[in-house]
């Protein structure tokens, strides 16, 4: 069952506020830019390994700082990203930005290539991500549209559509009872590399704790032999 992800990223140096001060309080910019980007390197790193995931799209408000993650195997647009036939803008509306409004803006791309296919929308702070856990959710859902909410119950990892299926984004605060409301089936497997996203220092200490990616470990360690 053929799956193809949306991941949304801001630039590197605008994502993550809550995660500033994670390298120490004398960590710049360029470091805390560096932290976001190897999260979502992890994270895609094994998106692209999973079994049954197909294309990687990643939806960038700005892709240039982004390019580099086409080296992953990965596809990389911007969300002013021409429609088919190049008329006006895959997003349409220039007041629809944000998280959601990107996350339509790949499912329309993807869906141009196959409509009927199962599009998938998943988060890019995940740097604990296993590629068996992320293919153990698809399964699970099996062509349902479905969701895997985080650790703490309240927000969504990953949210997948059925074959042909609207993926209908609510992402947001309290966005795991937002998609149960709106249809959606909560996937009850276990899972803790693809709950464990990352806003918060505490959050990355818990996802180093099952075992991080190469990307943020690398980070990490920088950071710790420059104090």
């Amino acid at each position: 069952m053929a799956v193809d992800l949306i991941v949304p990223l801001k630039p590197p140096v605008a994502g993550k506020s809550r995660l500033r001060g994670a390298l120490g309080h004398a960590a710049n910019a360029e470091r805390h830019a560096a932290l976001v980007l190897a999260l979502a390197s992890d994270t895609l790193l094994a998106a692209t390994e999973a079994a049954g995931v197909r294309r990687v799209l990643v939806v960038g408000s700005d892709p240039k700082p982004l390019a580099e993650l086409r080296a992953l195997g990965v596809e990389v647009v911007g969300e002013d990203e021409p429609a088919a036939g190049g008329e006006g803008n895959v997003r349409g509306n220039p007041a629809d930005t944000g998280l959601n409004a990107a996350l339509r803006l790949g499912e329309r791309l993807l869906r141009a290539d196959d409509p009927g296919g199962i599009v998938g929308a998943l988060q890019a702070d995940l740097p604990a991500l296993r590629a068996s856990e992320l293919s153990a959710a698809i399964e699970e859902a099996d062509g349902r549209r479905a969701f895997t909410a985080d650790r703490h119950g309240t927000g969504t990892t990953l949210l997948l559509s059925s074959n042909g299926g609207a993926l209908d984004p609510r992402f947001g605060a309290g966005s795991a009872a937002s998609h149960e409301r709106s249809g959606a089936t909560p996937l009850g497997l276990a899972a803790p590399s693809l709950r464990g996203d990352v806003d918060t220092a505490a959050d990355l200490e818990h996802a180093r704790l099952i075992g991080l990616g190469k990307r943020t470990t690398a980070v990490l360690e920088a950071a710790y032999l420059s104090r």
